[in-house]
C-alpha cells in the first residue's frame, strides 16, 4: 500500500487485452481510463471474445479511437474462441448443473448474433483498420522489446495470454505485471448472478483453461480486482451527469452511452494508475477448476502455506477501496481531454515511425 501513483512515476507502458464490447458499458469505459491518463504508453489494445464476439469488438474500440482521436493506437484482434469452452459445452453443463446467468457474447448483445457478425454501429463505423497482426504475438513482440517494462491489464478472458503463454514460455517472466479483472470468492451481495454461485466470475469461467494456464505462469506480479470488491462500485444517474458536464469528446462519449451498474474493469485501471485508492489487500494463491463437473470455471484460492503446491501463482487480491477517491479520479479520466500526441508504438512491418493524429470526430456524440 506504500506504491506511489503514477502520477508520480516515469510514463508506464501499457497493453490492454479487453473483451471490448460497445459503445459505452465498462470494456469500453475501462479503455478511455488508461489512454486518457497522462501517465501511460498505451502500446496496443488487444482483443479477445468476451462480453461480444472479437469481430464486433474490434469495430467498437477502432471507432472509440477515432471518436477520442488516438488512432496511433493498434488494434489488435485476437482469439476469437476459448481455448475449450462452447456455447454447447455450455448448454451440456447447464442442463445437469443449472443455468448459468450471463454468458457474454453467448447469451447477451442487441441483438445475440453469431460470431463473425456484425451489427449496425450506433456510434457509426470507423474508417480505420485493425493490425494485421495477432493479438499473442503482439504481446510477445512487445514485452521482448521493452523486457520487464511492459504492464499487462487484462479485462476480459485470458485467451490471448494463454496463446501467448503457450507460443513463448518467456512471455509472463518478459512483462513487468499483470492486472487483472476477475474471479469471485465471497461476495457480499444479494446479486442473483452471484449470490447462489459466489465462485463465478464470466471473465474464468468462459476460458478456464486459458485463466488456469495464466496463473500457472511465472508474472514477476499478479493483482487481481474481485467481484467481491467491483460490487462496492456503481455507475449512478448522478455520476453519468457529472460526466456528462464535461466537454471532452471522451466526457460526450461516455455520457451517450453510458449504463448504471457495476463499475467492473475501470476499477482495475484506476487502481492500478492510482495504487492509493485501494485501502486492503490480501495475497493469496489463486487458480480456476477445469474440472468439467459443477465447479467448472469457478475461481479457486488458498492461504498463503495452504496452497497444493502445483504451480498456483501468490496474487494480490483488492479487499476494499477509497470510494470518494476512485470517483474522482474516474470522472477525470472519463472528461480528460485528448492528451498530446506521443509516438506511436511499432506496428508489424510498419517500423517505428509514428503515425499523425486525426483531428478528433465525435460527430456521432452530437
Amino acid at each position: 500500500m506504500a506504491a506511489a501513483p503514477l502520477c508520480a512515476q516515469a510514463r508506464q507502458k501499457v497493453i490492454i487485452d479487453q473483451d471490448a464490447a460497445g459503445p459505452g458499458g465498462t470494456d469500453m469505459q475501462a479503455i478511455l481510463a488508461l489512454v486518457n491518463s497522462p501517465q501511460t504508453d498505451v502500446l496496443g489494445i488487444t482483443i479477445v471474445t468476451g462480453d461480444a464476439w472479437r469481430d464486433e469488438e474490434v469495430q467498437h474500440t477502432l471507432r472509440l479511437l477515432e471518436i477520442i482521436g488516438r488512432t496511433e493506437i493498434p488494434v489488435v484482434p485476437g482469439a476469437a474462441f476459448p481455448l475449450v469452452n462452447t456455447k454447447a459445452d455450455v448448454a451440456r453443463w447447464e442442463a445437469k448443473y443449472g443455468k448459468v446467468i450471463y454468458q457474454g457474447a453467448w447469451n447477451y448483445g442487441t441483438p445475440v448474433h453469431e460470431a463473425f457478425v456484425i451489427p449496425p454501429m450506433v456510434e457509426g463505423a470507423p474508417k480505420i483498420k485493425a493490425s494485421t497482426e495477432d493479438a499473442a504475438h503482439f504481446l510477445i513482440r512487445m514485452v521482448h522489446r521493452y523486457p520487464h517494462q511492459v504492464t499487462i491489464y487484462e479485462g476480459g478472458p485470458f485467451t490471448n495470454l494463454a496463446i501467448a503463454i503457450a507460443i513463448d514460455p518467456d512471455f509472463a517472466s518478459l512483462a513487468k505485471e499483470l492486472i487483472v479483472m476477475g474471479g469471485s470468492i465471497a461476495p457480499a451481495t444479494d446479486d442473483p448472478e452471484f449470490k447462489d454461485t459466489p465462485r463465478r466470475e464470466f471473465n474464468f469461467w468462459i476460458d478456464p483453461e486459458a485463466a488456469r494456464r495464466a496463473f500457472h505462469a511465472p508474472w514477476p506480479r499478479v493483482v487481481v480486482t474481485t467481484v467481491d470488491i467491483s460490487i462496492k462500485t456503481h455507475m449512478t444517474k448522478e455520476l453519468i451527469a457529472e460526466i456528462a458536464a464535461g466537454k471532452s469528446a471522451s466526457a460526450k462519449y461516455v455520457a451517450k452511452y453510458a449504463q448504471e451498474g457495476y463499475l467492473w474493469d475501470e476499477l482495475a485501471a484506476a487502481a492500478w494508475l492510482d495504487p492509493s485508492i485501494i485501502t486492503k489487500t490480501e495475497k493469496m494463491y489463486m487458480d480456476v477448476s477445469v474440472d468439467h463437473g459443477a465447479t467448472y470455471g469457478d475461481t479457486l484460492v488458498w492461504a498463503e502455506g495452504q496452497q497444493p503446491g502445483l504451480g498456483e501463482d501468490l496474487v494480490e487480491v483488492q479487499d476494499d477501496l477509497d470510494l470518494s477517491k476512485f470517483y474522482k479520479l474516474f470522472v477525470s479520466l472519463m472528461t480528460a481531454d485528448r492528451p498530446s500526441p506521443r509516438r506511436a508504438p511499432a506496428r508489424s512491418g510498419h517500423g517505428d515511425s509514428p503515425e499523425p493524429l486525426p483531428e478528433t470526430d465525435s460527430s456521432a456524440l452530437r
